[in-house]
């Protein structure tokens, strides 16, 4: 992959997370605040716990960081995946902020 695909990729799925802090502050009471950097979003739950997604650009992998622990995704052509477990990025930023905002969030690519 060369640089200009990673940050292709790695753009979108900010984006995406964006996209979806949004639906969730619309339909659900969870009112996630989400506050992009550069490549770095932190998203700070009422509880005021945060979970922490940035872009790692020399590695092109993307980084989560959240109570559970650090994940690194690298994109296998379809999706993020997480070096050492397998998952994928959506699905683990879903069941990390389902687990912080103490309700079921649902995070999409698309």
């Amino acid at each position: 992959m060369t640089d200009a695909q990673y940050l292709d990729l790695a753009e979108s799925a900010l984006a995406a997370i964006e996209r979806c802090c949004d639906q969730i502050n619309e339909n659900t009471d969870a009112d996630i605040d989400n506050q992009r950097v550069g490549g770095m979003i932190t998203l700070t739950f009422a509880n005021r716990s945060q979970v922490v997604v940035n872009l790692q650009p020399p590695l092109h992998e993307i980084w989560l960081a959240a109570r559970t622990g650090g994940y690194h995704f690298r994109h296998d052509g379809q999706h993020w995946v997480d070096t050492k477990s397998g998952d994928e990025l959506f699905g683990r930023l879903s069941q990390e902020c389902s687990l912080q905002a103490g309700q079921p969030l649902s995070f999409t690519a698309g």
